[in-house]
């Protein structure tokens, strides 16, 4: 006896495969589902804002992140977050959007450099709980760029000046590193090859107090299931008094 099964194309849209989760968000699951009770987020490639940018470009879409993280923060299996980027940098209102979910999520939150946590990647790598850098991963540090067309008014420096401030106030605001600090590396001449700011290793990352220990996937993964522990305890306390 042959039964006939009718094709439910909405069971699809319920259910994305996890090649679809992949190609889509550069992950193998989504924060919806799956058994494990930590949520891995990969920030990889160039961060695009408003602008999508050509196709050979390797790009991480802000409009992709900021739900998953919505996700992750609803999800009452997943108890954290960890963080992986290896990035050139991009858009700044993007990366500082992306950044501040990060930073108001009520989740234990880890973030690790891999490779590079660059521009505007290094808001980003300090918004968590707690941060990682790879010994051999770096950061660079400058003033804020814009592309296109620069209409020369006083008001275009004033907004650039404005912008600069606010991703100087988030790093100092989420980090050891001092105003000043950030400021003289971000100004700093003669690190790069034809512009002004600095390139820093893993080590002088964390010395600077930018980042808070050098390390990779194990130790933030130990660090997370750590501050996981100990939420469950602190609630677990307020349960029995």
């Amino acid at each position: 006896m042959r039964m006939n099964h009718e094709h439910n194309p909405d069971e699809e849209l319920r259910k994305p495969s996890t090649l679809e989760a992949v190609q889509q968000l550069g992950q193998t699951g989504v924060a919806s589902g799956g058994e494990s009770d930590i949520f891995c987020m990969t920030i990889i490639g160039q961060i695009e804002g408003h602008t999508v940018l050509p196709p050979q470009n390797k790009t991480t879409k802000y409009e992709h992140m900021i739900p998953q993280l919505v996700a992750a923060e609803q999800n009452p299996k997943i108890q954290g977050l960890l963080i992986i980027l290896n990035t050139v940098g991009g858009d700044v209102e993007a990366g500082l959007a992306i950044a501040e979910m990060i930073a108001s999520l009520t989740k234990p939150t880890v973030t690790v450099v891999i490779g590079g946590g660059h521009s505007i990647g290094v808001p980003i790598a300090v918004a968590a709980n707690y941060s990682f850098i790879a010994s051999s991963a770096t950061m660079t540090i400058h003033p804020i760029r814009m592309s296109g067309l620069v209409i020369g008014v006083p008001q275009t420096f004033e907004y650039m000046e404005k912008m600069q401030e606010r991703v100087v106030r988030f790093v100092t605001d989420h980090s050891r590193i001092s105003d000043q600090q950030f400021k003289d590396l971000m100004f700093k001449t003669g690190e790069l090859n034809r512009d002004i700011g600095t390139s820093v290793s893993g080590a002088d990352a964390v010395k600077y107090g930018l980042m808070d220990e050098v390390g990779g996937i194990g130790q933030a993964l130990a660090r997370l299931n750590g501050m996981i522990g100990d939420r469950k305890s602190l609630d677990a306390g307020g349960l029995t008094q």
